[in-house]
């Protein structure tokens, strides 16, 4: 099988590796924006360019004669590189840009759960909303509704377009001036603000692949969004995760899970083909999970604790995907902690750096590297102003996996920021709690 993977950050990585090991690869080929040393390792040959200009990846996949491509990241994605590969008889494990509207549009996606009833067993598994184009309007029903809300740009904000009262946003005065500021300057290039109830309780999320009209989900995964450590700061990409070795979290039980699950298959089946991989972020709630919100593609960084934990062939899995036949998987059962290096002073000022990484010296420790945004040159690895790479250990704890990435931190040299306090047992110990007293 000849497969093109289309993406450069270390979520392309770690599909990369994953594709790597299949004994059902014949050639492997890359197209990214930068020049990731990672994949460029792993591939027979790359080219660099835009991951959304689709005339050039298509026309780069049939130069390669690709059987199949991968895309990794949204924005290709929403802008309806599956189709075009499609239709120039590429199979492509990634939704058309209609289905990838689960993400790359909230209030499409809100309006989509409210008509089509997407539940849990207590009620809605989605919270009050409303869809704004207005600030007035978007004004009255914050006003109306009287409590706590989370402010949210309709479009791709790559993570960071969302605020919430008593975070962020001081009140629902500050609130107001956040919508309209979205409305005003179309953050996330729709001139729309989704205004929604802010939920309690803890985040966790769950990738599945789907093949049209049936979900297989993997192991829990929760990210740590905040820049600093304690949960301080600005919302990032995401700093770092974790998953346990059950393939739940602490604070997360099988009942729980399972009714997440459920939700993911109820919105795949109204879908009807959806092809790929499908992101539920979740709040487990005092009524259940609730979608956060849906992503069209594997998480970053929770791609990296589970693609690596994967025992099934991934190409395997992807086939069945795109065939419309049910995939099967099985998982290691291994706990995984993933922590992020950033440049100094990200996500508000950052300063690109160079860093020098000890790969051997990290698998020694027992862990990988997935390298994010970064170019190599002359052997020179510099980064951008966004996250670089990430560290990622495994261990039949969550806590001795965070002990393994930990110690492979040390051999990651030059200025950099991280939070060591991912799946650190005292922070997860104080989500527990928060889900408790949801």
């Amino acid at each position: 099988m000849r497969v093109l993977l289309v993406g450069g950050g270390a979520r392309e990585h770690a599909m990369a590796d994953a594709v790597s090991r299949s004994d059902r690869l014949d050639r492997f080929y890359g197209f990214m924006s930068n020049r990731n040393p990672g994949i460029a390792r792993l591939t027979d040959s790359f080219q660099l360019g835009e991951e959304s200009d689709a005339e050039g990846v298509a026309g780069y996949a049939a130069e390669v004669g690709a059987d199949l491509a991968l895309i990794g990241p949204e924005a290709p994605l929403a802008e309806g590189l599956g189709d075009v590969l499609r239709e120039e008889g590429v199979a492509v494990f990634g939704p058309g840009a209609e289905d990838a509207r689960i993400e790359s549009d909230k209030a499409w996606a809100r309006e989509f759960m409210k008509v089509n009833g997407i539940s849990n067993s207590s009620g809605t598994a989605y919270p009050e909303f409303g869809v704004f184009e207005d600030a007035e309007g978007a004004a009255n029903f914050m006003d109306e509704f009287g409590a706590p809300v989370a402010v949210k740009p309709a479009g791709l904000t790559g993570g960071k377009g969302v605020k919430t009262v008593g975070d962020q946003l001081d009140d629902l005065e500050a609130a107001k001036g956040y919508a309209a500021e979205v409305l005003e300057k179309e953050v996330g290039g729709k001139p729309q603000v989704v205004i929604e109830e802010l939920l309690v309780g803890e985040e966790f999320t769950i990738q599945a692949f789907c093949d049209g009209s049936s979900v297989e989900p993997g192991p829990a995964v929760q990210d740590h969004k905040r820049a600093y450590e304690g949960d301080e700061g600005p919302n990032t990409g995401g700093m770092g995760s974790y998953s346990d070795a059950d393939g739940l979290l602490p604070f997360l039980g099988r009942e729980v899970y399972d009714e997440a699950v459920d939700v993911m298959e109820q919105t795949v089946d109204v879908l009807g083909d959806y092809v790929g991989v499908l992101y539920g972020q979740f709040m487990a709630t005092s009524r259940g999970p609730v979608v956060v919100e849906y992503n069209c593609r594997f998480g970053d960084p929770e791609a990296m604790n589970v693609l690596p934990l994967l025992e099934t062939d991934f190409l395997d899995v992807v086939e069945s995907c795109v065939e419309g036949s049910a995939a099967e998987t099985s998982y290691s059962a291994a706990a995984s902690v993933v922590k992020y290096v950033v440049p100094p002073g990200y996500p508000t000022d950052p300063r690109a750096v160079e860093l020098r990484v000890d790969e051997e010296a990290i698998r020694e420790e027992g862990g990988r590297v997935f390298y994010a945004s970064v170019n190599e040159e002359d052997g020179v690895l510099r980064t951008t102003t966004s996250r670089a790479l990430a560290v990622f250990g495994s261990g039949p704890t969550v806590g001795e996996a965070e002990e393994i990435s930990e110690r492979c931190l040390r051999h990651v040299d030059g200025e950099f920021h991280c939070r060591h306090d991912v799946g650190k047992p005292s922070v997860i110990e104080r989500k527990a709690g928060t889900v408790e007293s949801a």
